[in-house]
């Protein structure tokens, strides 16, 4: 069996590529990769780069879908900070109106402007072998 070294990315439909992208890019400091067309010219696309990985927001007609606590399938994109970090980004997001819904002892959960269930994360990954 082979072993993944990480992963690679992520794909979450938005019906708002450009507007989903400035919030990762404001709120998670993400950069911009790529931007990718429609043949006739709309926004099909906008790609984050978050360490190795590659945030890919991907256009969608579908409605958004809200998922609350621990759902079927994906539910939850956690991004890692330090703890010492974590009061301060909790700080600035308030400031910028976003709701904190819920907090544990490492952990601090809002959304993006799709609905999606967002978290930083400061929890010790030192003890799971990661490294």
């Amino acid at each position: 069996m082979v072993s993944p070294s990480w992963l690679h990315h992520i794909a979450v439909g938005a019906r708002d590529p450009e507007r989903l992208a400035e919030f990762y890019r404001a709120e998670l400091g993400s950069r911009e990769l790529r931007r990718n067309y429609y043949t006739e010219g709309g926004l099909r696309s906008v790609w984050l780069g978050l360490g190795q990985t590659v945030l890919m927001l991907e256009h969608t007609r579908e409605p958004s879908r809200r998922v609350e606590g621990v759902g079927s399938g994906p539910f939850l994109l956690a991004f890692g900070v330090c703890a010492e970090e974590l009061p301060r980004r909790e700080a600035e997001l308030r400031e910028r109106g976003i709701v904190i819904e819920g907090r544990s002892e490492h952990s601090l959960y809002f959304r993006d402007p799709e609905g999606n269930r967002v978290a930083l994360s400061a929890y010790p990954t030192d003890d799971l072998g990661l490294r």
